[in-house]
């Protein structure tokens, strides 16, 4: 629910579908309107292609990152040579993200295009599900379309990727015991590191969501390249 509101919000000077006059102010007035005016539901609009991305996503990014950490970290010692090692995990972290993102960005591309599909019923949006929206953008703009905006994704989530994997697996890995570490100190290492990476990547995210919006149209709002 709230990344769907987080989405409408970033999006919505880009859609076609929200006029000028009747965009949103802010989270409480997205609250307030959109069960009004699409329906309680529709702040789980998307949601299935988000649950379709998780899995593979968490899977692939912990498989990279491994790979990449036995290429960054072979032969450092993290006691001794600390800023090689932190270095080595924000670069495992980000090209495992950057690596991931190839093959699960359609399916992150239709979650945000759903999100911000708004529509009083069926034959006001744009797309019936999942599966019509990679239908149609394909259809009308090839496999570029399903990745309109990758670039800027690729420099987003290897900032991301990398505060949240280096600073978490460097944190993790200075203290005394990291396997045997309180449950109460993860979890604090663990919110410091996701609100550092996420206000870090925001800026990357709210650009390379209104560069999706741009698929299917004849003009582009954007001269920025995919």
């Amino acid at each position: 629910m709230l990344i769907q509101l987080f989405t409408v919000l970033q999006v919505q000077h880009a859609s076609k579908q929200i006029a000028v006059d009747q965009q949103y102010k802010g989270i409480i007035d997205c609250v307030v309107r959109i069960p009004k005016e699409q329906g309680a539901l529709s702040f789980w609009r998307g949601n299935l292609a988000n649950v379709i991305r998780y899995f593979p996503t968490q899977a692939l990014n912990f498989a990279f990152k491994d790979k990449y950490k036995q290429i960054f970290l072979g032969d450092i010692d993290k006691r001794t040579q600390f800023w090689r090692y932190f270095a080595g995990n924000l670069a495992s972290g980000g090209a495992a993200g950057a690596t991931s993102l190839c093959f699960v960005y359609p399916l992150d591309f239709a979650r945000t295009r759903l999100a911000a599909d708004v529509g009083k019923a069926g034959a006001d949006r744009e797309f019936k599900g999942l599966g019509d929206c990679l239908v149609k953008i394909f259809k009308s703009d090839g496999l570029k379309g399903l990745y309109q905006g990758f670039n800027v994704s690729v420099q987003g989530i290897i900032i991301y990727r990398a505060a949240y994997f280096g600073i978490y697996d460097t944190a993790k890995g200075m203290l005394p015991d990291p396997k045997n570490t309180h449950i109460f100190i993860s979890w604090m290492i663990a919110q410091t590191v996701t609100a550092v990476a996420g206000l870090t990547s925001y800026p990357f995210d709210t650009v390379r969501r209104r560069m999706m919006m741009q698929s299917g149209r004849k003009a582009s709002m954007y001269l920025i390249p995919m």
